[in-house]
């Protein structure tokens, strides 16, 4: 009989819990509100109670354990999560023992975007390149990176904090407090800000403000549709994640990046700049050794890369993802 394993996805407005079989093929599925302003104890049931629900589909000593895919800072080694920002009041929690002992079944836990990495090597845009790299570009900007066929994690779990690149020394204020990362220049608030100061400074586009807000859906639409404007923004947040990846390629030498994301929806409007100045910014050696491509899980790579821990860690040919640990 096949295995089975646990997959959830958290750290927004909602939860997910799948039953999941080693093909990546969802086979239960339940969603409910996180609940994050409760409190973490309101978050750790809701939690549990979706494990133990989906648990219930699955058929007899089949189901192998839980991946958990949780906004980072995560130290996957000691299964904990360390003061994430959209969790206000967690501080340091052992979340992989706390889920363990309240739905009774074995659990690791994940730094969110490194597991949608995971999923997308495993299942996704990735699947047949032991070397490759992962963005997502969203509200932020995070990654994760594969390296012979492994997640890379570093010391406690912490590693591939690809939006926090240095690009802009002295450049915009970045979520984290800091300066000139990149996520600071290439995500989806930073292009929405660059907008608004653009048009409070003029510029025509047919781009305006709804309720005082504009969004990077809006600015996408708007280009798709000609406005120059907006395909000057899109053209610039692609040239700076183009420069990141430059680093990152001749960082790790990967054979394909794998862009996700809402972002990634504006689809070559971002990504062709994003391939020009990463050309250009890369040693001759480098060229046409990499591509960069969409990704292919959408949503679900977060999910399905927290189903592959929990195979990886718990299944009958149980591999470590820790590498250099």
């Amino acid at each position: 009989m096949a295995d089975f394993v646990i997959a959830v996805d958290f750290g927004g407005t909602h939860l997910r819990a799948a039953l999941v079989d080693a093909s990546g093929q969802v086979v239960e599925h339940v969603k409910r509100r996180t609940e994050a302003t409760r409190g973490p104890e309101v978050v750790f049931t809701n939690l549990a109670r979706a494990i133990t629900d989906v648990a219930g589909k699955a058929p007899p000593e089949t189901l192998l354990g839980v991946g958990v895919a949780a906004p980072g800072p995560v130290d996957q080694v000691n299964g904990t999560i360390h003061d994430p920002p959209n969790l206000p009041g967690w501080g340091v929690v052992p979340l992989a023992q706390i889920l363990s002992e309240r739905a009774d079944i074995p659990v690791a836990l994940g730094n969110d975007a490194n597991l949608a990495a995971l999923g997308e090597h495993t299942f996704g845009a990735g699947v047949g390149y032991s070397e490759m790299i992962y963005l997502t570009i969203s509200t932020g900007i995070g990654g994760g990176v594969i390296t012979h066929d492994h997640l890379l994690l570093g010391q406690r779990g912490l590693a591939a904090e690809l939006g926090h690149m240095l690009i802009v020394p002295d450049g915009p204020q970045c979520g984290c407090g800091l300066r000139g990362h990149l996520e600071a220049l290439g995500s989806g608030p930073a292009i929405a800000r660059r907008m608004a100061g653009l048009l409070r400074a003029g510029f025509p586009s047919s781009v305006q403000a709804v309720d005082g807000i504009i969004g990077t859906e809006q600015i996408v639409v708007a280009a798709r549709e000609g406005d120059a404007l907006s395909i000057r923004i899109l053209e610039e947040a692609g040239t700076f994640i183009g420069m990141g990846i430059a680093t990152l390629v001749h960082t790790f030498a990967p054979q394909r990046f794998v862009i996700g994301g809402g972002v990634s929806n504006a689809g070559d409007l971002l990504l062709e700049p994003m391939r020009q100045a990463a050309n250009e910014r890369v040693l001759e050696a480098y060229r046409g050794a990499y591509d960069i491509v969409l990704a292919a899980l959408g949503d679900d790579a977060g999910l399905l890369g927290a189903a592959a821990l929990a195979f990886k860690t718990f299944g009958p040919a149980a591999d470590t993802v820790l590498r250099g640990t």
